[in-house]
């Protein structure tokens, strides 16, 4: 990785200060380099681009979001790169609010409205091109030279639809702006700085809950997003099938950097840290290390999703038996947890309350454990009362997905877990069994077994869509589909 030049030492510096000040630059860049790197480039700008695909869209969300908010200056930006280590970055993820009103990815980048007659006049703030003038493009660690090209403001234009200015501008004119504002936090300490003194926690808390609540219900374009995320998952998944042999003979980390090549070559990124959970490593929720063995005999736990290129994500978990056939107890378990899975999906339905397909799960989780004479004398009905069926289901049976893979997070209770399910509604639906490798209250032979089923259920004008469909769920069809792909 080159290293950025950067000023010499004190000492060295005061040697010729003369020339520090005479170019601008660095000491030790030539007053000749720095001329000679003005001149000799072609021009690239790029004219009549088409603009992105979702530019209608979040013209759509924009205006929803102006008639909401009337009269008020909204401030929402995509955020700033942010150390890893040392003079490296975290590759750089544009913020929900921002990427879903204006589609959008660039750092640094705010979306203002401004008020304007009865409505707003949206801007958005950009990063223009680096400037070869100064010697910004070849000598900035962020110059065009360095990390690529950025679109230049008139560029940025066509493709988002949006008048583009100056970023650099935004912070001066934002002090001196007058009237309510409101702004996302969270994302930009130099914008919060420059409003200070003209937003309160409370009005701007306002803001980010109107854009959590916004998203519950997924236009068109967002659908074939999660359509495309929930495909590109699923061949994601065979991948991992392919090389189970491999994974055997080195760790999880075989499993978690095989699903990464997918998301990677079909979209963005995964949407969140892959959950490839071997053995006892299933009974751990978020177990994303990755770091342990895969034996035959054994389950894997794969909980992971692609994030495609406009930043919508799947959520998929399937549990696979590493050597491609169940035990009788892990098919035992597996079914109960399948059954619970078909009773919570068919519990999804428009008008249906949101906690319905979660209580139809939970139940039927609370008669297998029931059955298998883990809960005493007590019955079922007793148990979801007590809730002791969570000693061994742990989480809530699902989630909404989108942008995020834990989705709308802001929203109020009422609309969101305590609401009623709308069609365009996407959500996970996602029951598990987890017995803990040191829970002595069951027998030894379910020690260390932990099995989750999860797909994305879209909630349709009649009923619901499971959008993740194409990987087998029943346990035969498990073993069937897994035989087929490690045969090529």
């Amino acid at each position: 990785m080159a290293e950025q030049l950067t000023p010499e030492t004190p000492e060295e510096s005061e040697e010729q200060p003369i020339k520090q000040r005479k170019n601008g630059l660095y000491p030790g860049v030539s007053d000749e380099l720095a001329e000679n790197m003005k001149s000799g480039w072609a021009d690239t700008e790029l004219h009549g681009l088409e603009p992105i695909a979702q530019a209608s869209h979040t013209a759509d969300r924009r205006a929803a979001l102006s008639r909401r908010f009337p009269g008020e200056r909204l401030v929402i930006p995509a955020g700033n790169l942010r150390t890893r280590s040392n003079d490296t970055e975290y590759s750089f993820r544009a913020s929900t609010e921002y990427a879903y009103l204006t589609g959008d990815q660039t750092q640094d980048g705010v979306l203002v409205l401004e008020p304007k007659g009865e409505g707003h006049e949206a801007t958005v703030y950009l990063l223009p091109r680096s400037d070869r003038e100064n010697g910004e493009f070849w000598l900035d660690g962020q110059g065009e030279l360095w990390v690529g090209r950025r679109h230049s403001l008139a560029e940025a234009e066509q493709l988002l639809g949006i008048p583009a200015k100056d970023v650099r501008e935004l912070p001066a004119a934002l002090r001196e702006a007058t009237g309510p504002v409101r702004n996302v936090r969270g994302h930009d300490a130099g914008i919060e700085a420059a409003l200070t003194d003209k937003v309160t926690a409370e009005r701007d808390e306002e803001l980010r809950v109107y854009l959590s609540e916004a998203r519950l219900v997924k236009d068109a374009f967002e659908v074939a997003e999660l359509r495309k995320a929930c495909d590109a998952t699923a061949r994601g998944f065979e991948d991992v099938v392919k090389v189970l042999d491999k994974a055997e003979a080195t760790s999880e980390r075989y499993i978690e950097g095989t699903f990464f090549l997918r998301a990677r070559v079909e979209g963005n990124d995964i949407g969140y840290g892959s959950i490839c959970a071997a053995g006892p490593h299933a009974t751990t929720l978020h177990w994303v290390r990755n770091d342990g063995p895969v034996r035959p005999g054994e389950l894997l736990l794969l909980d992971a999703g692609v994030e495609t290129n406009e930043l919508y994500t799947a959520d998929v978990t399937r549990t696979l038996p590493i050597n491609g056939t169940f035990s009788p107890l892990q098919r035992k378990i597996y079914d109960a947890v399948y059954e619970a899975q078909e009773a919570g999906i068919a519990a999804v339905k428009p008008g249906a309350p949101y906690r319905a397909f979660h209580d139809a799960a939970q139940r039927v989780l609370a008669e297998k454990l029931v059955e298998w004479g883990l809960c005493g004398d007590l019955d079922v009905e007793k148990v979801l009362e007590l809730g002791l069926q969570r000693r061994w289901t742990l989480h809530g049976t699902g989630h909404m997905l989108g942008m995020d893979v834990h989705d709308c997070a802001a929203a109020r209770t009422e609309t969101y877990v305590a609401g009623d399910l709308e069609p365009g509604m996407c959500l996970t639906v996602e029951p598990g069994l987890y017995f803990q490798a040191d829970d002595l209250t069951v027998p030894e032979e379910y020690r260390g077994i932990g099995v989750r089923i999860e797909d994305d259920i879209l909630v349709t004008e009649d009923g619901h869509e499971n959008l993740s469909a194409s990987l087998p769920r029943r346990s035969d069809e498990v073993e069937a589909w897994m035989a087929r792909v490690k045969q090529g």
